[in-house]
């Protein structure tokens, strides 16, 4: 439990300062949605037990888990690819 948390610090704190940085860059219409709807995780990384508690006390948002993680990354990109021209602007 201790050692492992201990481990992840480091890879936990930079997770939570990237996504601070993203709020911080994001328009005002947008990160005021966010603010309000809350932050979605999925992929691994949300699987790490409490990291979504952590997330949202550090950075005061509601932060939801998707039902499956690992699925979610996977069906979001099938979407995407299906259908790729209102995300031409986001994706290169």
């Amino acid at each position: 439990g201790a050692e492992i948390r201990e481990a992840i610090a480091e890879v936990v704190s930079s997770i939570t300062a990237a996504i601070r940085q993203a709020l911080e860059n994001t328009p005002p219409e947008l990160s005021g949605d966010l603010m309000s709807t809350g932050i979605a995780m999925a992929g691994g990384g949300a699987l790490l037990k409490g990291l979504d508690r952590h997330i949202a006390e550090q950075l005061k948002v509601s932060v939801t888990v998707a039902d499956d993680p690992l699925a979610a990354v996977v069906e979001g990109a099938g979407k995407v690819l299906d259908n790729l021209e209102p995300y031409k602007g986001v994706c290169k």
